[in-house]
């Protein structure tokens, strides 16, 4: 049998975690999105939110929807009126960010691997060892959302040299870059590595936006938001966005 675990989700219902005590690392004491404070339990009746369902064995990449009312005693969340207001207006379409989407996923990646660590009957699994490993991982979850994902694409010559980019999203103008981390690759040489990408990949003509996500399971960053707010950017032509899980050790 399985069991729930509880959803940590923002005053304008925006979910931060649905495994808020199998993976703490994931809580946040304000929302990511839009800034504001995070609850993981009715204010009316202070039960915990219902949130992942989780089988030992069994893995579900789903996230759990976010309620609108406590199952315990029927109240209305608070941010019951804004979902009520977006589904007046269902009629209306909506475009997929599949920046966001990328986020998400890379936000979730190490729950992905913790998962693949319990196998029925000790099977065979895929041990994330180095950063191939991280790549061939996260290029298998890319394909139930993206059809042409283009690994390794040559970028275009930058300071008397060219490389390769980890994959190439042609038709969203994305390219993500995997990284992870290791005792000479930390801190200051990830910086300087991100920084050197990024304007090698100015001149890819199907970049409009970078990815960098680094994969630090052993905490091996000192302070990863510090490093992402360092590098992240956005301007007119081209947006940058680093993201580094898992965080909070």
């Amino acid at each position: 049998m399985g069991y729930y675990d509880t959803q940590q989700v923002c005053l304008n219902g925006h979910q931060t975690t649905d495994n808020y005590h199998r993976s703490p690392e994931f809580r946040q004491k304000f929302c990511a999105t839009c800034g504001a404070e995070t609850i993981h339990k009715c204010p009316n009746c202070n039960s915990e939110i219902r949130g992942d369902y989780h089988i030992d064995g069994v893995f579900d990449f789903s996230r759990t929807p976010v309620p609108i009312h406590c199952e315990n005693c029927g109240a209305d969340f608070p941010w019951t009126k804004n979902k009520e207001k977006l589904s007046a207006k269902n009629f209306e379409s909506v475009s997929v960010d599949h920046f966001k989407l990328i986020e998400q996923i890379c936000s979730r990646f190490h729950l992905v691997v913790k998962q693949l660590k319990i196998r029925h009957t000790n099977r065979e699994t895929l041990v994330v060892n180095d950063e191939y490993d991280v790549q061939d991982l996260l290029h298998s979850i890319l394909h139930i959302y993206f059809d042409d994902i283009r690994p390794e694409e040559w970028t275009p010559s930058y300071a008397g040299g060219c490389s390769r980019v980890d994959f190439l999203l042609k038709n969203e103008k994305i390219i993500i870059e995997v990284k992870k981390t290791r005792a000479s690759l930390k801190d200051k040489v990830i910086c300087e590595e991100l920084m050197v990408d990024s304007q090698r990949y100015r001149t890819h003509p199907d970049c409009k936006k970078l990815f960098c996500f680094v994969y630090d399971p052993d905490g091996l960053i000192s302070n990863p938001r510090g490093l992402e707010n360092d590098l992240n950017m956005k301007n007119d032509d081209f947006e940058i966005k680093v993201l580094i899980v898992p965080k909070g050790h």
